[in-house]
């Protein structure tokens, strides 16, 4: 039995096909329940005693050829399946596409008016030191200003935290650039505010600075007109005293909405008008800070909530929608 075994394992090894049906009749002829395996197992009780070894390791190696040759045909058998090319013609399966997020459709149209006037856009970190967020926009440390925002804090001693706002973005392109500059700087910004319907802990900035010789109050009032008149269509703007650190003096700045409608009358509360954003003309103590000639340069500053422009073109009553990604909200700006 052991020359019959022989015989069985040369005939294994060069045993050979992509067939599957002849692949599992040679699966069945060693392997099957009453195959050539089983029937060696179920004689070797027969086996004389000093022949047991050897016959017991000759069975195995069969059954390990077997096994192997097994495994080797079906991935051969596997690889040489011919795949029917693509019919080019039959109807594509319905792909669900997305859109781009409101606040970045929004953002990019503010950068695209301010960029077709010769604006640049800069980019800068959310995380900041005191120097950058605060000190440098005359914000010393004691100062009341402070309060205004509640910031979320890192480290301290020295303090780490998320940026307020990205005026900070400019303090670090003017410390490396000298006049003339004309920046955006869009991004990311966080304070330590109670999350409701018209407010967040996270939203989004977009702010403009414009540094050179003879920039006069007139320039601020012209660039804000021209974007008004730009973004939404609406060119009657008024500008309001009002308070920032690092401008003097300052201004907010509204823009007539009008009263067509009866939403009209409810976010402007029957006014007609719509804070939309501050600005002012950057204070000379900012730009010694960043060791500009302050007797040679001036310049205008100016910000705004994206969240906030968002809201009003699209009509939105909750902030917190920008940030719970619900699809039914996401796919309204498909068309956009």
């Amino acid at each position: 039995m052991i020359e019959k075994i022989e015989e069985l394992l040369l005939e294994v090894n060069s045993f050979n096909t992509t067939s599957k049906e002849e692949i599992e009749n040679f699966r069945i002829k060693y392997n099957g329940k009453k195959g050539i395996l089983n029937d060696f197992f179920e004689k070797f009780k027969e086996v004389p005693n000093d022949q047991k070894k050897e016959f017991g390791q000759k069975i195995n190696t069969l059954k390990q050829a077997v096994n192997v040759k097994l495994e080797d045909l079906k991935n051969a058998s596997a690889s040489s399946v011919v795949v029917d090319k693509e019919d080019l013609t039959r109807p594509a399966f319905p792909l669900d596409l997305g859109s781009r997020h409101p606040i970045n459709l929004v953002k990019n149209r503010i950068i695209e008016i301010f960029k077709s006037i010769g604006f640049a856009v800069a980019d800068g970190p959310e995380i900041e030191d005191d120097w950058h967020n605060f000190t440098a926009l005359n914000l010393p440390e004691y100062h009341p200003a402070r309060d205004m925002q509640d910031t979320f804090f890192i480290e301290q001693n020295p303090d780490i935290l998320l940026r307020t706002h990205t005026s900070s973005v400019q303090i670090r392109y003017m410390e490396e650039n000298q006049p003339p500059i004309r920046i955006l700087s869009p991004g990311r910004v966080f304070r330590n505010e109670a999350v409701s319907s018209r407010s967040h802990c996270i939203f989004h900035q977009i702010e403009g600075l414009y540094i050179d010789e003879n920039v006069s109050f007139a320039d601020l009032k012209q660039t804000i007109q021209f974007f008004t008149t730009e973004l939404f269509g609406k060119s009657k703007i008024r500008m309001r005293p009002s308070y920032f650190p690092f401008t003097e003096p300052s201004a907010e700045i509204d823009v007539y909405w009008g009263l067509n409608s009866e939403t009209d009358y409810r976010i402007t509360k029957g006014t007609g008008w719509l804070e939309i954003m501050g600005c002012g003309m950057v204070d000379p103590a900012v730009l010694k800070n960043v060791n500009i000639d302050s007797e040679k340069y001036s310049g205008y500053a100016f910000g705004m909530g994206i969240e906030r422009i968002v809201m009003l073109l699209y009509q939105m009553s909750d902030i917190r929608m920008f940030f719970e990604n619900d699809i039914r909200t996401l796919e309204q700006f498909k068309t956009l």
